[in-house]
C-alpha cells in the first residue's frame, strides 16, 4: 500500500517540496507591522514612496520580499519646522513609533522593534 509520502515520490514531487521550505525559510516575503504610538502625525517613506497612515493610533502592515527586506525612512523631529530624517532597513517584526526618551527634545521620535511577527 502507498502512503501519502510514497505517493509524492513517485511523481518527484518530494524534492519540489523541499526547494520550495528552503526558499521560504531562506527567502520568500516578509512581513512588517508599523504602528503609531506617538500623540503626533508621522508620515513616512517605504522603499521611497510617501505611503503609510500617518495618523496617532494608526497600525499598518506590510510584506516585502525578504531578500530586500523593506526600507523606511521618516522624520524623527515631528515639529513642522525642523527635519531629522532617519533611515532603518527593516527585517520581519512589528515596529512602533514611539517617543524618544534619550534626547532632551520632547519633539523626538524614533522607530523601534517591539517584536518579531510569529511565524505561525
Amino acid at each position: 500500500m502507498l502512503t501519502n509520502q510514497s505517493y509524492l515520490e513517485s511523481f518527484g514531487l518530494i524534492e519540489e517540496l523541499d526547494e520550495q521550505a528552503t526558499e521560504t525559510i531562506s527567502g520568500g516575503y516578509g512581513v512588517f507591522e508599523i504602528k503609531n504610538k506617538t500623540v503626533y502625525n508621522v508620515p513616512y517613506a517605504i522603499d521611497g514612496t510617501v505611503t503609510g497612515d500617518p495618523a496617532p493610533g494608526s497600525d499598518r502592515i506590510w510584506t516585502a520580499y525578504s531578500g530586500n527586506g523593506l526600507t523606511i525612512e521618516f522624520d524623527a523631529d515631528v515639529r513642522i519646522d525642523y527635519i531629522k530624517l532617519k533611515k532603518y532597513t527593516l527585517t520581519d517584526g512589528v515596529y512602533e513609533f514611539q517617543n524618544n526618551l534619550n534626547t532632551d527634545n520632547p519633539y523626538d521620535i524614533d522607530l523601534y522593534s517591539v517584536e518579531p511577527i510569529p511565524l505561525f
